[in-house]
């Protein structure tokens, strides 16, 4: 990344416009880029929540709220924070729409407006590199009670699709959307007093990454 400045810079600029005044094409670009599994690798954190029914859990990012709908339709209760204003409004409409209470905060994972022990779980579906900031990490295991998760789904690999899964790995890549973390994942949980550990789920003609990180009880 270091040899090419000025192109990093046109992808993060983009990623930023997507998350911001290009939010309202957010679901529709998921949709493409993943030939239709997008939802499928969110859905994929959901069975290793390990709540009861009914539980508050907390999601990070919460982007269009397509995940809140999901919680909700599980039986669960949620609240969910986004530094987006764009996806916050967006969020809000299609609560309204499904008929559901918006609990939303515009806020950062970073310094998260909850007392402390308050959830059993937390969530995020393909966030940004905030989740691995030892600052959001720190905030997480504050407000997780003894024994609680941090589920998120970092990634999604196609393994169908022909030539326009070929086209879209490819996209992946140029944009840095593969690879390795930038730091040592592991360590940096570790350091923040997290049990570390992930699972592949199989979908239709893909697999989603889900890690799991606990703290302990």
């Amino acid at each position: 990344m270091e040899r090419f400045p000025l192109y990093w810079r046109l992808v993060k600029f983009g990623f930023r416009l997507l998350y911001n005044e290009m939010a309202w094409t957010y679901d529709i670009v998921s949709y493409v880029v993943s030939l239709g599994e997008w939802r499928s690798w969110q859905r994929a954190a959901l069975k290793h929540l390990n709540v009861s029914p009914g539980a508050c859990v907390l999601e990070l990012a919460h982007g269009t709220a397509n995940l809140q709908i999901d919680l909700r339709t599980a039986g669960l209760d949620s609240v969910a924070i986004d530094l987006s204003p764009y996806m916050g409004r967006i969020a809000r409409r299609k609560l309204h729409r499904q008929r559901i209470v918006p609990r939303l905060v515009q806020a950062a994972a970073q310094a998260l407006p909850f007392r402390d022990a308050c959830f059993p779980a937390v969530v995020s579906t393909f966030p940004t590199d905030f989740i691995i900031d030892p600052a959001t990490l720190a905030e997480v295991y504050r407000v997780l009670r003894p024994g609680g998760r941090l589920v998120f789904v970092p990634n999604g690999v196609l393994t169908g699709g022909g030539l326009a899964r070929q086209g879209l790995e490819a996209a992946y890549r140029i944009t840095g959307q593969r690879g390795p973390w930038p730091v040592r994942v592991e360590e940096r949980f570790s350091a923040a007093g997290f049990r570390l550990s992930s699972v592949n789920e199989p979908c239709r003609i893909s697999v989603a990454q889900v890690v799991i990180a606990e703290k302990p009880g």
